[in-house]
């Protein structure tokens, strides 16, 4: 329903008495506008503004309140605008469509304000000027705090796929994401990469005699001791259960091997060098290297160091194969 609004002078300082847009605004500035401005009143669930149809008026709520909806009409509402609060500038103002859904929560009264009233009152009232630029750069900052909102949360998600949650090392989503850019780089370059396949050897067993506690502090102990034993530019993944593989960029076979060497020592506790990064936790490893050949891919990169591993644990574990 729409009907033109009567405005007299015995209330013309009471209606907009807690408009944001007629803060400080003198009565008399705006009279003869305002009594061309229309009310509108809606249902509660009336949709009044939505994506994809223009919009040509400013909606100031006189009393009840709106929910801003993002995306759908369904989702959980953005904000919700009460009594002097006004919806639809932005829209005008950037001469687009609507970018949210605005939907009456209850029974709502509106003052309308058709665009070119609005630009109207800019001319006749200073005060209705600044609150129009105070309001847009309100929802400026809302709109930016929406979107680095949005962006730390979408962050997160892609952490949480691409991360392990127990190891804090790339999972097997990274290693399919990044493994390939990292080995095409190498080649273009005519720079040959490794990998190695990393299996704890007997874990389920150390699980049966330890418990399932033991066994995530022995896995982010092994962790631990790969961050620390290849380079910054080695990139380590948490494979699966008690499997890590570890490329190594512009390394050839024989210093990948000595590298595996180094750290399944270290796991080991044999080491000379005085790590003992696992300490009293008895575990080994095993450790199974390729190098990848011309014409070679991750997946068959992946091969090799598979079946290098495979034989280094038929060998007895705790031992590297290549």
């Amino acid at each position: 329903m729409v009907q033109v609004i009567s405005i007299n002078s015995d209330y013309k300082r009471s209606l907009l008495e807690g408009l944001e847009l007629f803060t400080g605004v003198e009565p008399d500035d705006v009279a003869d506008l305002l009594q061309a401005c229309d009310r509108r009143d809606l249902a509660a669930g009336e949709l009044l503004l939505s994506p994809g149809t223009p919009n040509e008026h400013v909606y100031i709520v006189l009393a009840g309140a709106l929910n801003v909806h993002v995306g759908s009409p369904s989702a959980t509402p953005l904000t919700t605008m009460e009594a002097g609060a006004c919806v639809g500038e932005m829209s005008i103002i950037e001469s687009r469509d609507p970018s949210a859904f605005v939907i009456a929560r209850e029974s709502t009264h509106l003052l309308v304000i058709h665009q070119t009233l609005l630009w109207e009152m800019v001319h006749a009232s200073h005060e209705f000027a600044k609150n129009l630029l105070v309001v847009m750069s309100e929802r400026i900052r809302s709109h930016n705090r929406v979107i680095a909102d949005s962006y730390g949360e979408l962050r997160k998600v892609e952490q949480q796929a691409t991360q392990d949650a127990l190891t804090g090392l790339g999972n097997r989503h990274s290693m399919q994401a990044v493994f390939p850019t990292e080995i095409s780089r190498c080649l273009q370059e005519g720079e040959t990469v490794s990998l190695i396949m990393i299996d704890v050897d007997n874990f389920k067993t150390f699980n049966d005699k330890f418990g399932h506690i033991a066994g995530d502090r022995a896995l982010k102990a092994v962790a631990a001791v790969l961050e620390q034993k290849f380079r910054p530019s080695d990139i380590i993944v948490r494979y699966g259960g008690d499997e890590f593989a570890v490329l190594l960029p512009r390394v050839g076979l024989a210093d990948a091997t000595e590298v595996a060497e180094r750290v399944r020592l270290t796991v080991s506790g044999t080491t000379a060098d005085g790590s003992d990064s696992l300490i009293q936790i008895p575990v080994r490893i095993s450790m199974g290297i390729a190098e990848i050949y011309e014409n070679g891919g991750l997946d068959s990169l992946i091969q090799d160091a598979d079946a290098a591993l495979y034989r280094a644990k038929r060998a007895g574990r705790n031992t590297i194969s290549s």
